[in-house]
């Protein structure tokens, strides 16, 4: 007879939508932990968010045409970064206070557009802010496979240019790396990563899985690489744990997964063995130090 644990893990996984929905939250939860790490270095939590916001008006202008709407909030998101360096360069107008101005405004066409589409078609509004992982079909398995094989490539071959770039801008400018291109290339890899992520956990959500697996892994390990790796496993250990949550206490998806990631973030700032709050406050003390 099968262990209670056994029979917990793999009852979920009898139904085709749960399988869809893991391999799905798998693959989101590398890309995000991955992708994330460069915004966290570059300290552009708030980019990742401006875009995540932009790429309502997109997917609703898709849907009205029936087209792909990956495609069009990929097309939103990459415009509002180009506004954001238009705005930010052409005028006195600081990045930041750029990014709030079109973020909101993208973010406002897109609840509007999606509000009036909601009259004559049965869509529902939420399923887009906070995601629906549970909802997922074959065809955007499909889809996060091909972004989430483009967003991972990429990074394999320009981590030497980004590493530069990322914690040195002028010195790989000086260098001759091309950082107009791979600034823009970054920024092509966040608004694939923020589409992929809409079925988990929405575009309202989606700056916790971009920003918190990197982070939580920025307390624990000490180079760019590790923070990848292990925040890639905790972002798939979040994105799975949430899941079943959902699953189990009938809780929305993508706020469960967020709840998951924000609490091993938690954990990771009071008990980190160097960086922790109350490590260094002499509150808490690792075994395997306690002779030090």
């Amino acid at each position: 007879m099968s262990p209670d644990w056994v029979r917990w893990f793999f009852e979920p996984l009898q139904f085709a939508f749960m399988q869809r929905s893991l391999v799905v939250a798998i693959m989101v939860g590398i890309i995000c932990s991955v992708v994330g790490s460069y915004l966290m270095v570059q300290r552009l939590a708030l980019l990742g968010d401006a875009i995540s916001h932009s790429v309502l008006p997109g997917l609703a202008i898709a849907f009205l045409l029936g087209g792909n709407i990956f495609i069009g909030a990929f097309i939103a998101g990459i415009i509002s970064t180009v506004m954001i360096g238009w705005i930010h360069t052409r005028s006195p107008i600081k990045e930041d206070a750029a990014m709030g101005i079109v973020f909101s405004a993208f973010f406002a066409l897109g609840i509007t557009l999606i509000t009036t589409i909601q009259k004559d078609n049965k869509i529902d509004l939420n399923h887009f802010l906070f995601g629906n992982i549970l909802g997922v079909t074959v065809g955007d398995m499909r889809d996060t496979a091909i972004i989430t094989a483009l967003v991972l490539v990429a990074v394999a071959l320009l981590y030497k240019e980004l590493l530069f770039y990322s914690f040195d801008p002028l010195g790989a400018q000086a260098s001759g790396l091309p950082v107009g291109w791979l600034n823009a290339g970054l920024m092509v890899l966040i608004s694939l990563t923020v589409v992929a992520s809409m079925k988990v956990v929405g575009v309202i959500l989606v700056l916790s899985l971009l920003i918190a697996p990197g982070a939580t892994a920025y307390l624990l390990v000490p180079r760019l690489h590790q923070v990848m790796v292990l925040g890639a496993v905790i972002g798939v250990g979040s994105s799975i744990s949430g899941l079943y949550l959902s699953y189990y206490l009938n809780l929305p998806s993508g706020p469960a997964i967020v709840l998951v990631v924000s609490g091993l973030f938690a954990l990771a700032f009071l008990f980190s063995p160097r960086h922790g709050v109350l490590t260094r406050a002499g509150l808490w003390r690792w075994p395997w130090r306690a002779g030090a």
